[in-house]
């Protein structure tokens, strides 16, 4: 059985960062991927879907430094859903992608709000540092 998700969208905020007990990190944002399609009319439609992203430890740190709203990223994970129940008696289950690694796509330009290609990073679990991928193209 395989839980793997992949995302290439924007950023809707800065992510928000939170340290906890021994330093671990966590990081939680929002991030919008597009869909076009024709409808039945032949007309043009473009839907928004919004996913909750979170990520842990050097991971979070990572993001904390480079990611920011508005920002073209392309996200590896896995899908987490947590259940409760609320205080009514209702049971209650929330959707989150953890992100296993991150590469940033594109970043917004600071001269007019287009965005570029020159800022490519790539982050995992696995290595803590970023790495120019300049070269790489995506892997789909």
């Amino acid at each position: 059985m395989v839980n793997k998700v992949f995302l290439l969208g924007r950023l809707g905020k800065d992510p928000e960062v939170k340290y906890l007990d021994n330093n671990r990190a966590v990081a939680n944002f929002t991030l919008a991927t597009n869909e076009v399609f024709l409808d039945k009319s032949g007309n043009k439609v473009e839907q928004t879907d919004w996913h909750n992203i979170e990520m842990w430890d050097a991971l979070a740190k990572n993001a904390e430094k480079v990611l920011k709203k508005g920002r073209t990223v392309f996200i590896e994970g896995k899908i987490k859903n947590d259940t409760w129940v609320d205080k009514e008696g209702n049971k209650r289950t929330t959707m989150r992608i953890r992100a296993l690694q991150f590469q940033v796509v594109s970043s917004p330009s600071p001269n007019n709000g287009e965005h570029s290609n020159n800022d490519k990073h790539e982050h995992n679990n696995d290595n803590n540092h970023a790495h120019d991928d300049s070269d790489a193209g995506l892997p789909f």
